[in-house]
């Protein structure tokens, strides 16, 4: 499960934005749509632009609880007295409202004919069935004009958009009560090593926890993804071969765990040259240089590397934008925002490194990142601890105080 960049394989180390862009050119938007529930919608991505078919409000309607009144009865110099012949729930229509006459009405229900502005009710003064007020009135005070919110065959919503609970009710509030999403992607995934063990069996020497498989699979589900999960592999090449050819029956991508790198017990990057093809090995970042990217009976496969850490960063560097792109998403790259150094990074490297950290602020309100004290990639415990990656690019030294892009994890995986 080597991750520590000691080989001396002669081949060329991909650097990240390379890696990045050949991933995202081979990846092709599913085919197949789902139609669900809108209230079954979260976190889908949708699949069709969706424009309005109707006017949000329908019609023009009060934004208060109030007494809707003519323009043209109100006394400017003094008390407006009118008497209230109608009330208009939401949800009700009321009647001409003639001239020194209100109607009593409601936040939401519509304007009456003839109403032209809605005093609120706390400007009011009843007695019996008259009102009276002393205020400065305008045009359509307090009225909500039909389409005010949306309008007839405006576009509401974006193909490729994944779904917020907003959008669900956006969606509904134009009468939506099914929407067209891509399917779900169809992910099959394995992991390799004599050495691991499944949480909650005994744990003998040389012997250690499968960690990288709760991690995968929660990234996966995350992400909405359905799982094929075909456990833990042996450490054979027959085994390996096995594993990948079921893997890669009706399935969108293989994810493995190990077995990647140039050790003599690494078997997945030789099965994967034997049984398809290997477009893309060894990536110029730290952690996660032994990547591998191929195809094996036209499915697509990513190799991850075997340490904890590395699973975890590759899979927010790479796979995350890969099931992006095949989700159909229009936001396959998240945005770095730029922060403040909290740290000294002295020790330049020619490989791009992705650090973890987290934000604090100053006393100045300034967003600071911090650094866990350790950078290795079996250290899972920096994961939980940060909330993204700090990138030190290439040949770099950071002094504290520099200026610096931050990924979010939360970016990286919604």
């Amino acid at each position: 499960m080597s991750d520590c960049g000691c080989d001396t394989s002669d081949v060329k180390l991909v650097p990240y934005e390379e890696a990045l862009q050949n991933l995202l050119d081979h990846a092709q938007t599913v085919s197949g749509l789902d139609s669900v529930s809108t209230l079954d919608a979260l976190n889908r991505i949708l699949a069709d632009d969706l424009s309005s078919t109707i006017n949000v409000p329908p019609a023009a309607n009060s934004s208060m609880d109030g007494y809707a009144i003519r323009l043209s009865d109100v006394n400017n110099e003094g008390v407006t007295r009118l008497e209230v012949t109608q009330r208009i729930p939401a949800g009700e229509t009321g009647s001409q409202v003639e001239a020194g006459n209100a109607a009593r009405i409601f936040t939401g229900a519509p304007i009456p004919p003839g109403a032209d502005a809605v005093i609120m009710q706390e400007h009011v003064s009843t007695d019996g069935d008259t009102m009276s007020f002393e205020a400065d009135v305008t045009l359509s005070q307090n009225i909500r004009d039909a389409g005010e919110d949306i309008k007839i065959s405006q576009l509401v919503l974006e193909q490729g958009k994944r779904l917020l609970a907003q959008d669900l009710g956006l969606a509904a509030s134009i009468g939506h009560g099914k929407l067209n999403v891509t399917r779900k992607i169809r992910v099959g995934i394995f992991f390799t090593g004599d050495e691991l063990v499944e949480p909650g069996n005994p744990l003998s020497a040389g012997k250690i926890y499968d960690s990288n498989r709760y991690t995968l699979t929660g990234l996966l589900r995350s992400m909405d993804c359905d799982i094929v999960d075909l456990g833990i592999v042996g450490d054979t090449l027959t085994k390996t071969k096995e594993a990948l050819q079921q893997a890669s029956q009706n399935t969108d991508l293989i994810i493995t765990s190990g077995g990647v790198s140039v050790g003599e017990e690494d078997y997945v990057r030789v099965a994967l040259e034997e049984l398809g093809t290997l477009n893309m090995w060894r990536i110029k970042i730290k952690p996660g240089k032994p990547l591998a990217f191929g195809v094996v009976n036209e499915t697509a496969f990513l190799g991850l590397p075997g340490n904890p850490v590395s699973v975890f960063a590759t899979f927010c560097l790479f796979v995350s934008p890969y099931i992006k792109r095949l989700q159909g998403r229009s936001d396959t790259r998240p945005l770095p925002i730029n922060v403040t150094a909290g740290f000294d990074w002295p020790r330049p490297d020619s490989r791009r490194e992705f650090a973890r950290a987290r934000l604090v602020r100053d006393d100045q309100n300034q967003l600071i990142a911090e650094l866990y004290p350790s950078q290795s990639s079996g250290v899972l415990m920096s994961t939980s601890w940060a909330d993204g990656f700090v990138v030190i690019p290439e040949d770099s030294r950071i002094q504290s105080g520099d200026s610096v892009h931050y990924y979010s994890f939360r970016d990286m995986l919604s």
